[in-house]
């Protein structure tokens, strides 16, 4: 799941940002109103987080600006305004939800997830994914192969996600590293090495047909047959 940040506070926007990579989301973010809703509107996001208050183009103006274009984007508002005009105003104006500050992150989990799957009521939205006999359930955070569960880490659910959102299609270092690490350098590491090995330990290793391939000199690919 790919979620926006906007928010110009730079200790609250790392804080979220970190704490949704950790529970395994794709994470972009920004620091003012305008490049937000420019992001919002070219970019493909399953949901937005939307503080407030925010430089030259308030958080409310956003959603409003979003809506009138016909999005549908979930958009929960943050806010340290929390008196009930305040929360009414920030409905009103197109969010589907309204959280104070300071919120514990956990709530703030508990949200998105009732966002995410409301969503997905009332939209055709993606919430699993499939190669071959491999299942991601998006929502749930669950890989099974062939019905078996595989239990995976945060960055690797990440690194799988991004696999199966492209199957078939060999992902070079640098796209990984963007993707799924944001970096947009590359670090000089193995982390990616690392990553991978683990990652075909969990979903290959006790399975007779290999998904994940190398391809030697190009990348990695996610598909049934080599």
């Amino acid at each position: 799941m790919r979620v926006l940040v906007i928010e110009d506070d730079k200790d609250v926007a790392a804080y979220l940002s970190k704490g949704l990579k950790e529970s395994g989301y794709v994470v972009d973010a920004t620091d003012n109103g305008k490049t937000g809703l420019h992001m919002a509107t070219t970019e493909s996001y399953d949901l937005l987080l939307v503080d407030r208050m925010l430089p030259e183009l308030d958080g409310l103006s956003v959603v409003r600006m979003l809506r009138a274009g016909g999005s549908k984007t979930p958009v929960l508002v943050l806010s340290a305004l929390g008196e009930v005009d305040d929360r009414v105003q920030g409905l009103r104006a197109g969010g589907d939800d309204y959280l104070v500050k300071p919120f514990s992150f956990s709530e703030l989990l508990a949200r998105i997830e009732a966002l995410l799957r409301r969503s997905q009521q009332q939209q055709d939205v993606v919430t699993t994914l499939k190669v071959a006999d491999l299942e991601m359930d998006l929502l749930a955070r669950t890989v099974k192969r062939n019905g078996l569960s595989i239990d995976l880490q945060p960055r690797e659910f990440r690194l799988l996600e991004y696999f199966m959102r492209n199957p078939g299609q060999v992902l070079t270092r640098t796209m990984l590293l963007e993707k799924v690490w944001d970096y947009h350098f590359d670090p000089q590491t193995n982390v990616i090495d690392v990553h991978i090995s683990r990652l075909r330990a969990k979903i290959d290793k006790d399975f007779e047909t290999p998904l994940l391939h190398t391809i030697r000199g190009a990348g990695y690919v996610l598909r049934e047959a080599a």
